[in-house]
């Protein structure tokens, strides 16, 4: 199963990792076009915290108890049992946000325009996330269940 890892003393809070997610998830995978010719604009799948001097991205961790998924009404959001990756049913999301307020780590986005939930989907189609390939700090990492010698490598030792 993977999941994506941030190494928060490496980000600088740009938030082109949203800018990259919102183009990968817009109808022409354009920047410009996205922001500007789309509508309703496409969101982002996560959002950047900043506090200080700290920043860091915050997207679907992928949990291996998703409550998000037990605790949505219509069955939108979905856990895949061989990728692990939580996805979001558009046509049947009524946007009642009780996935937003059961998900642990803040990964669920409101799509207002829409009225529906959001949230990372590992961008379908692509090898590496959007997010992920285009961080120009690397503060952003896949990483694969088992593989904490990754996560170390980049941030020294676990925690």
């Amino acid at each position: 199963m993977r999941r994506i890892y941030i190494n928060e003393d490496l980000c600088m809070g740009c938030g082109l990792c949203q800018v990259f997610c919102t183009a990968e998830h817009s109808s022409s995978k354009n920047i410009i076009k996205a922001y500007k010719k789309e509508s309703p604009t496409p969101i982002a799948r996560l959002r950047v915290e900043r506090k200080g001097e700290v920043s860091l991205s915050l997207q679907c961790r992928q949990c291996d108890q998703p409550w998000c998924v037990y605790s949505c009404l219509t069955g939108a959001l979905q856990k895949d049992p061989t990728s692990g990756v939580v996805t979001v049913d558009h046509n049947k999301c009524m946007g009642c946000w009780t996935c937003l307020l059961a998900c642990p780590s803040g990964g669920i986005i409101r799509d207002k325009d829409r009225n529906v939930a959001a949230k990372c989907d590992f961008c379908p189609g692509r090898e590496v996330p959007a997010c992920v390939a285009n961080c120009p700090n690397e503060a952003l990492m896949v990483v694969e269940e088992g593989e904490p010698e990754k996560i170390r490598a980049s941030n020294g030792p676990l925690k």
